[in-house]
């Protein structure tokens, strides 16, 4: 009988972590977990900033390709279902496109960032905008930017956070954009407002599974503490979350987001990694090692702002 290996998602690692640190340092970190992934926060006076110039650029991308390590994505921080007009919106996306192309990365990470009533943070907000108007302009942006996205070979991938914290809100929008885009599955924003891991898996699957999207791991003792604590230590579904993954042959990108930058007094990102491997291995023991492949498939055909930061 042949041994048919199991499906296993590439572990990687944001440099949310690890606010101030020089590349050299967090590659460092990386390679002494086996860690072989590594997603760039793109934003000004961060490593990856969207005023580098091209000597810049290629210096980054030389700096990454030897240590071993791939750029599996930017984390930007572009909204775009934001009141901003199109131009701004759709301008620094095709920027962050054009920025990703350069440093050999698939994906930019983008927000949903509607303006939303106040809410519990248990709650999901009501948009100040009728949320139909909402997802309609937030597709239309991403679909305007499909033909770069296409002939780049990089695309925006949109994830549940602030005023879109659940898969079904994610999949509305999705499901309108004319062309490729992705999903990124933040395993906390969903499960805080009681959103279950399998109702999100069954409607961001068809953007998960595309060879674009990605999911987030992270930990923390809410309701108390938003504060990360090592994988496991906390609240979250973190070993439900890994079962669901392997149930379904997830073999995407799993990034480990441990959100120093918010939250100073976490621990450093090293020890972060140290119990992110330490959980990795304990779900899928038969890894030789947690890199990633040069850049996961991508099929032919998939189912059908402004710079601003936020926690």
């Amino acid at each position: 009988m042949h041994h048919v290996p199991q499906a296993r998602p590439v572990l990687t690692v944001s440099t949310l972590g690890a606010p101030g640190e020089p590349l050299g340092t967090v590659l460092g970190w990386l390679a002494g977990q086996g860690v072989t992934g590594i997603e760039l926060r793109l934003a000004a006076g961060e490593v990856a900033s969207p005023a580098m110039t091209r000597q810049e650029r290629t210096r980054l991308r030389a700096e990454a390709d030897g240590a071993g390590v791939a750029i599996t994505g930017l984390a930007s921080y572009i909204r775009v279902a934001d009141t901003a007009p199109d131009d701004l919106v759709v301008g620094a996306l095709e920027a962050a496109l054009l920025l990703a192309a350069d440093l050999g990365a698939p994906a930019v990470r983008v927000f949903p960032g509607a303006a939303t009533e106040p809410a519990e943070y248990t709650q999901v907000p009501l948009t100040t905008a009728a949320r139909h108007d909402v997802n309609a302009l937030a597709a239309r942006r991403l679909t305007a930017v499909g033909r770069l996205a296409a002939e780049l070979d990089v695309y925006p991938v949109l994830e549940t956070h602030d005023s879109h914290p659940r898969g079904r809100d994610i999949a509305e929008i999705l499901g309108q954009v004319e062309g490729r885009a992705g999903a990124v599955w933040d395993l906390m924003h969903p499960w805080r407002v009681g959103e279950s891991l399998d109702e999100t898996w069954a409607v961001l699957q068809p953007w998960l599974d595309n060879g674009l999207g990605s999911v987030q791991v992270k930990d923390a003792r809410l309701p108390d503490s938003r504060t990360p604590v090592p994988i496991g230590d906390g609240t979250l579904p973190v070993d439900g979350f890994a079962q669901l993954l392997k149930d379904k042959g997830y073999a995407g990108v799993l990034c480990l987001e441990w959100e120093k930058a918010w939250h100073p007094g976490a621990a450093r990102l090293d020890a972060a990694i140290e119990s992110t491997t330490a959980w990795f291995g304990r779900h899928w023991p038969d890894h030789p090692a947690v890199g990633i492949a040069p850049q996961p498939p991508r099929p032919d055909r998939p189912r059908p702002t402004p710079v601003v930061e936020t926690p």
